[in-house]
Formats: C-alpha cells, structure tokens, sequence
C-alpha cells in the first residue's frame, strides 16, 4: 500500500514523504547506508523488479541495511488531518494516530449490520435498519403473536392463520385465513361449481338459472319414440335425423316432389314413384342447363377485357414447348380468354404456336388473332377495319436495361378472309364458348425465332408474356 492520502491540516514538509510515491510515508524504512527513507510497500515494489539499488542515489541495496524508522513514524503520526469521510459531513480533526480509534465511533464510516444480514450501511444510519429494514430483526405478529426475523414476518403476514381477511370470492364475507378455505368450498355464495350437464363452471346462485337452460340437459323427444337422455341442444338433430316417428319429406323434395311420411315408410314411397320422380329429375336438369348456360354467358361477358388490350401470361412455357415438340399435347396451338375491341365492340382471341406453325415451324414462335362471334356483331363495322399490334414483352428490371420488347403490327386488308363477320357454326357459340381450332386466324408464324427468345429475358420464371392491342379510331358523327 502506498503513502498516506489523508487530509492533512497543513501541508507536510519535504523530508516526511516518500520518494516513490511522493506522499506522507506509510510505515516509512530507512536505508542505512545512505540514509533514504521510503514508504516500506512502495519500496517492496521496487525492489521486486529486480533491481537491488537505492531509487535515489542508485547504489547498491542489501536487505539488511534496511530498517524500521520508527522515530520518523511517530512524526507523521502526530501530523493533524481531518477525517477521511470529512466530504462526507464529519468534522472531526486531530493528530493522524487517532484516526482509527475514531472511525469507530465515526457517525459517517461504513459498518455491517450487526445482526449478519450482509447489508453495509453509514453508523447514523444504523439504529434505522435495525428497526425498520434488516431482514434479520426480530419482530412479532400483531395476529398471532408469534416472533419471527424481519424476512419471515414478511412472508408471514400474508400467511398468518389468525388474520382477518375478505373472502376473496368478494361474497363480502370476512374472518380469520385459517377458515377461508372451509368458506370457499362450501358456504361461499360467489363460490364456482361446475354444471352437472355441461361442466362449465359458473357463479354459486346463478348455476340453477344456468342449469335451465343448459344445452347438454336431457329431454325427452316430442314426438314420443321413447329415446333418453337427448341433450337439449341435439333434441333438433335427432328429430331430423334419427327420430322414427318424426314425419319426413322425400328425398327427391329438390326435385319438387312434396311427399311427406315417417322414415320406415320412404323406402315404400321411393319404389312406388319411381317414375313420377324421374320425371321431375329430368325437369330439374333441364332447368339447371339453361342456368348455366345463362351463367356461362354472364361471367364470359363480364371476365372478358373490354378495353382493346389482352395481356396474357403463359405460364409453364417450357412444358408447352416441349408437348408441342413431342406432339403429345394433341394440339400445338395455345388459345388465350376472349377479349374486347372496346365495350360492345369486336370479340377477339389470341392464339400462339411455341414451337411455330407454317414456315416458322421447328424455329420460331408463332402468332395469330382470330375474329369470334361477338353479342354485338350485328351493329359493327366489317369487316374488322381496326389496327393489331402484337407485343412478346421483355422482362428484363427496367432499373439494369431499358426492356426491348418485340413489337409487329398491321393494319386489316378488307379482302382478307379472316377479317370478314364470323358465322356463328364456323368457329363455335359465343354462349357455349366452344371454339373450332383448326380454323386459324392471321398473324406472323416468324414472330420470334427460339434464338433470339434466349438472349433477353422473354422467358423468366418459366413464364412469357403476350400482349396485343387494337387500335380503334373513335369516329365523330356530325
């Protein structure tokens, strides 16, 4: 341990402190033989780095020219110093020797409690702890009487058998904890008690009001077939379903049949009317057709884009590819949903070949659109007079390159065959939606070989991308 840092009333003269440490002299040593004096730790320290010579003069030490300077101790003992916790609020000040005898007594020095409960605390704090704060105190219950240590009465005052408490069902009730337990059970009104039927738990003076309406409660069957123990909640199901002699309508009663007998009799109803209920089957079905074919034509009219621009994304494109090469797809020729040329305007479709058609066979994709029968064919134009562009889309991120779509269009020749009003049988009903395949439609066969597809990203995520618009001119009517 180095000098001493106390707080010395005067400032101590030169020759009372250490050379190494440069402060007032801790158990001071002297060296005999050139009479240099040093802190005893602060000269253990030096010497230890192996270095056997004095730290002023730099001449040769030997351990047992090294003493004790006693007399030199007592002058540094005697120095005045104020006391060490002084920051702290103590005034005390007196000769250095009597430091100690008064940090015994000192109202600011930290001392541990006195009764071992590992809590260091300043003295003038002491008698507080010990009252109020150590958890080994001794206190007595103010229930039982009972003593205990401060710890233990904390746990036992939300034990104690002999305190007065609330029930803690708030049924209002109070008396002492060791009976609460008898009250919970079986006096208490706010207690819980599971139903008999059902076993939900409910509120002591609600369960028989519960117990009235409970959907697990046995009831008897109203129409008398002598089944027990029905719950409430199933007394419908079992009418409907496993009750004898409940009265029940034939199973054709969708059909329109009205019959109504006890279960054992609609086996006897079934093999008598077995014609009448053919019949009004097969009315039922031929009801059904004519609904969906009505609702087939609703969702075409209302799925099909009606703004003269067909995005159609063909998923799976190596798979149409391949089939098409191997033939085993039964068609090479992929049809895209019907579309618009505008609201009431021209019905459309878009078909591809992946693996080309006509002289684009074998190398290139192939494109066409087709003119289908239309609800509003009979107010438009023909033959179709309107500009087609089709479009393979690049699907390379705009933030790397600038997409380079592939773009043909053309506008109609009004001689050309495909372009003049479809008839109805040639290419299948607008209703049915069914459509001739081997009627095709006009386009490039060379729309794009299967090289040029590989160097840009046409294909991405085994998907390509078709788009074709028209172009309809709107006309101004003077």
């Amino acid at each position: 341990m180095p000098g001493l840092d106390y707080k010395f009333l005067e400032r101590p003269r030169r020759r009372l402190l250490c050379p190494l440490c440069n402060k007032p002299m801790r158990e001071p040593v002297q060296v005999s033989t050139c009479g240099h004096r040093f802190c005893d730790t602060c000269l253990q320290e030096f010497l230890s780095a192996g270095v056997f010579k004095c730290p002023e003069d730099q001449l040769p030490l030997d351990y047992a020219k090294i003493f004790p300077d006693v007399e030199l101790e007592q002058q540094i003992l005697a120095l005045p110093i104020r006391c060490i916790h002084s920051e702290e609020g103590c005034r005390w000040s007196a000769q250095n020797k009597q430091l100690q005898t008064h940090l015994t007594v000192c109202a600011y020095n930290v001392v541990p409690c006195p009764n071992r409960c590992m809590v260091k605390l300043l003295r003038r704090d002491l008698p507080q702890h010990l009252q109020y704060d150590c958890t080994k105190r001794k206190l007595r219950c103010d229930h039982c009487a009972e003593e205990f240590t401060g710890e233990a009465h904390e746990r036992h005052q939300d034990m104690c058998p002999e305190e007065s408490v609330y029930c803690e069902n708030k049924c209002g009730a109070r008396m002492v904890r060791r009976l609460l337990t008898q009250h919970s059970l079986s006096e208490c009104p706010k207690r819980k008690l599971p139903c008999k039927y059902c076993t939900k738990e409910f509120v002591y003076d609600t369960i028989q009001h519960h117990q009235i309406q409970c959907p697990r409660v046995p009831v008897q069957c109203p129409n008398g077939c002598g089944t027990h123990g029905i719950a409430r909640e199933d007394l419908m199901t079992h009418v409907k379903e496993s009750c004898e002699t409940a009265l029940v309508l034939c199973p054709f009663k969708d059909a329109g049949c009205k019959y109504r007998c006890s279960k054992p009799a609609v086996a006897l109803h079934l093999d008598e009317a077995t014609h009448s209920h053919l019949s009004l089957l097969c009315g039922l079905v031929n009801r059904q057709r004519l609904e969906l074919r009505e609702l087939r034509r609703r969702v075409e009219e209302l799925s099909g884009n009606q703004d003269g621009t067909l995005l159609w994304k063909i998923p799976n494109y190596s798979r149409h590819l391949q089939e098409t090469r191997n033939g085993s797809n039964g068609t090479s020729e992929l049809f895209s949903p019907a579309f618009y040329s505008h609201r009431y305007g021209y019905r459309l479709q878009v078909s591809i070949f992946p693996n080309g058609n006509g002289s684009g066979e074998g190398t290139y994709l192939s494109v066409y659109i087709r003119v289908l029968p239309g609800e509003y064919d009979g107010l438009l134009e023909w033959p179709f007079p309107h500009r087609v562009t089709f479009s393979l889309l690049d699907q390379s991120d705009p933030a790397l390159s600038k997409p380079q779509h592939v773009t043909e269009s053309f506008s109609p020749d009004p001689n050309w065959k495909n372009f003049q009003r479809p008839r109805p049988g040639a290419v299948g009903s607008v209703r049915t939606g069914c459509l001739d395949e081997s009627m095709l439609g006009f386009g490039y066969p060379k729309f794009i070989s299967h090289e040029q597809m590989k160097e840009r990203n046409y294909i991405r995520d085994n998907a390509i991308f078709v788009k074709a618009s028209i172009d309809v001119v709107q006309r101004i009517i003077n």
